[in-house]
């Protein structure tokens, strides 16, 4: 209701930028959006350094980032089949010796 208000006022054409903030909000509440951004949100608190924006500018730099984020998912993907397989590996030992 507040937000309904908020953009029937406003009369600085700032719309656009209100639903943008709002999808935003909005993807920080659904816990599958968060489960796959923890480096999204980091970078948006790194955004907050003017050391870092001006690092950015470099390309040797964005290719870190993206590199360090590649190796990341695999190591974090990696670690995750391991311990799915481990699980699966103890479910069966335990069906096994529970017969």
């Amino acid at each position: 209701m507040a937000a309904t208000v908020a953009m029937e006022t406003d009369d600085a054409g700032n719309r656009p930028w209100f639903q943008l903030q709002l999808e935003f909000v909005q993807c920080l509440a659904n816990p599958n959006y968060l489960n796959c951004t923890p480096q999204c949100l980091h970078m948006l608190e790194l955004l907050q350094y003017k050391h870092f924006c001006k690092e950015l500018v470099k390309a040797q730099c964005v290719k870190f980032i993206d590199e360090q984020q590649i190796l990341h998912w695999q190591h974090y993907s990696w670690k995750q089949m391991c311990l799915q397989q481990a699980l699966a590996e103890q479910q069966q030992q335990n069906n096994t010796s529970g017969k």
